[in-house]
């Protein structure tokens, strides 16, 4: 006789005020009832923002799948579990990694089934197009930054000589350079030509 899998339900409500998890857990427990699963534990999120990075019953539940303590895992709908479609597939990845089912109630997915494994199969497209769709974004971006001579990424620091530091300091006071002026000649930032010529250091 197959083993009846440990399910771990997870439910969650935002920081809207009236909002209880009851509802979603009844039906998700009535739902492993009818297929005589066994419910391993139960995972609540109360009062926190689908759109936060760290939720304290979402991370104790991918920690105990982690450690093989739960074989599937189901939940109310796909926005109470995950804050996007790429978020979705790279949980569910991971549950396909560790063998653990995923059902969602109110879409009707269930990777017990070929016909929620083709849905998912749908999904991870989906999700790896919008990545796509990013990266090419970023790179359009990047190209016309370049095109329109505009300096990418962080300033390189140079370090300047001795004698790069007295000719800076010289050209200030004597020939009344601006900071900002040298600060572009000797390619470094404003504040390092004002800490050279203030004396708040020596060298930089």
């Amino acid at each position: 006789m197959k083993e009846q899998p440990k399910v771990a339900i997870y439910a969650r409500v935002s920081t809207r005020r009236g909002q209880d998890p009851r509802m979603q857990i009844r039906e998700l427990k009535d739902y492993c009832k009818r297929r005589g699963w066994n419910v391993a534990g139960e995972y609540v999120d109360h009062g926190v923002s689908g759109t936060k990075d760290s939720r304290p019953a979402l991370d104790q539940l991918m920690q105990d799948c982690r450690k093989r303590l739960v074989s599937a895992v189901i939940v109310y709908r796909y926005d109470r579990f995950a804050r996007s479609l790429v978020n979705l597939v790279n949980a569910l990845t991971e549950f396909d990694s560790l063998g653990i089912d995923f059902i969602s109630l109110h879409e009707g997915v269930d990777t017990t089934t070929p016909n929620g494994r083709l849905i998912f199969g749908i999904f991870a497209s989906i999700a790896g197009f919008e990545r796509d769709l990013i990266v090419q974004r970023i790179k359009s971006g990047l190209d016309l930054a370049r095109s329109r001579g505009q300096r990418l990424g962080r300033v390189p620091v140079f370090r300047l000589s001795e004698e790069q530091c007295n000719r800076l300091k010289r050209e200030h006071t004597k020939d009344k350079a601006s900071l900002r002026l040298l600060a572009r000649r000797y390619r470094i930032s404003l504040w390092r030509a004002y800490a050279l010529c203030s004396g708040l250091q020596a060298r930089v």
